[in-house]
C-alpha cells in the first residue's frame, strides 16, 4: 500500500515537472519568434543634400571706435563760469562747451589794446615824418618795433583768452559733463566725452596667413551683443602695413554707417570677413550630424539588396529603405547648414529626425509629420 502511494507521488511531481518544462520550452519558442520576427520601420524625417554656393568667412573680433572721438579737456587751469552744454546732448562745430574765469586776462587785453593804439598812432605818424627828415631813421625803427612788440602783445593775450574756453572741434554727441559752475579745474581736466556717431570704425586683427585673402573695400559683417539678432555691414577702409612681431597678426579696421545710432564706441564686436569667389559645397541640416568623440557621422537612406544585388521590395512592391551610417568629414557651419567634405553626394538623402532609435541597417520610414523635425531641432552629441 505503501509502495503503491510512493508510485503515485513520483507521477504526481513528474508530471508537475513535464508540464513545467512545457511552459518554458514554450515561453522560450514564443521570444525566440518575437526577436526573430522583422522589426517595424521607425519613421524618421530626411532631407536632400544639396549643392550650393558657399561663401567663405574668416571669423574673428574687435571693438568699435568712434570715427573722430576725443576728451575735452583744459589747456589751463581756472575757475569754471559757464557749462553751456548738456549731458547728451549734440553739439555743433565750434559750438561754445565751457566758459572759465577770464576777467584779469580780458582787463590786460584791453590795456595792450590802448598800447597797441598808441603805438600805431605813432608809427603811422613816423612814417610821415621820416619821408620829409623830420625825424632820424633809428627813431621810426623804434616806433615800428614799439608797434610790433604791441601787436605781439594782444595777440598773445588773445591766444591765452582763448585758452579759458573750450568749443566744440566737431560736431557729434557729447558725454555726462563732470563739472560745474564755480569748479577749480587743473590744466588737463577732462569735461566730457565727444563723439561723432554718424560711422564708425571696428578695429580687428587676422592672422598673417589671412593676409592674401583680404583688401580694402571687402564686405563685412558685425553682431555686437547688444543686438544678437540683427547684422550690421561694412567695408574694410585699411590695412596695417606690417605684422605685429608678438602675434603674427595684422590689424584690419573696418569703416560700418551708424544712421539710427545703435551702436557705441567701445562695443565688442564679433566679425564675418566675406571672402570673395564663393565656392560650391555639398550642405546638410546641422540636425543630421551626429558629433562623438571618435568622428562624426549621419544615416543615409538606402535601399536593402540582397545577397545577389537585387533590391529588396514590399508586399507592396515597393523598395524596403534601410538607414546606412557613414561617418563624414564636416567642413565649416553656418546658419542651420553644415560643409559635409567627405561621405555624402548630392543628392542624397540625410536623416534629420527620428535617429535616437536607429542602428545601422536599421528599416526606416520616411515620415512628414512636422513634430519629427521638433524631436531633433539642435545637433547631438552621443
Amino acid at each position: 500500500m505503501l509502495r503503491r502511494r510512493m508510485l503515485i507521488m513520483l507521477g504526481v511531481v513528474l508530471l508537475i515537472v513535464l508540464v513545467l518544462a512545457a511552459y518554458k520550452a514554450f515561453s522560450i519558442y514564443t521570444m525566440i519568434q518575437g526577436f526573430s520576427a522583422p522589426k517595424p520601420p521607425t519613421s524618421v524625417a530626411v532631407a536632400t543634400a544639396t549643392e550650393q554656393p558657399w561663401q567663405a568667412r574668416l571669423p574673428t573680433v574687435g571693438t568699435l571706435k568712434a570715427l573722430q572721438g576725443v576728451d575735452l579737456s583744459l589747456e589751463v587751469a581756472g575757475t569754471v563760469t559757464e557749462v553751456q552744454f548738456e549731458s547728451g546732448q549734440k553739439v555743433k562745430a565750434g559750438q561754445p562747451i565751457v566758459q572759465l574765469d577770464s576777467a584779469v586776462e580780458s582787463a590786460l587785453l584791453e590795456t595792450a589794446q590802448a598800447d597797441l593804439g598808441l603805438a600805431q598812432v605813432d608809427y603811422n605818424r613816423g612814417s610821415q615824418l621820416v619821408g620829409s627828415q623830420a625825424i632820424s631813421k633809428g627813431e621810426f625803427d623804434r616806433l615800428s618795433a614799439v608797434f610790433k612788440k604791441n601787436k605781439a602783445t594782444v595777440n598773445q593775450l588773445k591766444a591765452s583768452l582763448a585758452k579759458k574756453r573750450i568749443l566744440a572741434p566737431f560736431s557729434g554727441t557729447i558725454g555726462i559733463r563732470q563739472v560745474d559752475v564755480g569748479d577749480y579745474v587743473a590744466s588737463g581736466t577732462v569735461i566730457a566725452t565727444l563723439q561723432d556717431l554718424t560711422s564708425l570704425y571696428v578695429d580687428f586683427f587676422l592672422p598673417e596667413q589671412s593676409v592674401p585673402k583680404i583688401a580694402v573695400g571687402q564686405a563685412v559683417q558685425i553682431v555686437v551683443s547688444a543686438y544678437p539678432a540683427q547684422t550690421f555691414p561694412g567695408t574694410i577702409s585699411a590695412i596695417n602695413p606690417k605684422v605685429e612681431n608678438t602675434t603674427r597678426n595684422v590689424q584690419v579696421r573696418a569703416t560700418l554707417a551708424n544712421p539710427e545710432g545703435k551702436l557705441l564706441p567701445g562695443m565688442f564686436a564679433s566679425l564675418q570677413v566675406l571672402l570673395p569667389d564663393p565656392q560650391l559645397r555639398i550642405v546638410v541640416p546641422e540636425s543630421a550630424i551626429t558629433y562623438t568623440l571618435y568622428g562624426n557621422s549621419l544615416y543615409v537612406v538606402a535601399q536593402k539588396k540582397a545577397e545577389d544585388g537585387t533590391v529588396e521590395k514590399d508586399d507592396q512592391d515597393q523598395p524596403i529603405l534601410i538607414a546606412e551610417r557613414r561617418f563624414i568629414e564636416t567642413g565649416e557651419r553656418r546658419d542651420g547648414l553644415v560643409i559635409i567634405n567627405k561621405g555624402v553626394q548630392k543628392g542624397e538623402k540625410v536623416v534629420t529626425a527620428g535617429q535616437i532609435k536607429l542602428d545601422n541597417g536599421a528599416p526606416i520610414a520616411i515620415s512628414d509629420d512636422k513634430t519629427l523635425a521638433e524631436q531633433n531641432s539642435t545637433p547631438r552629441a552621443d
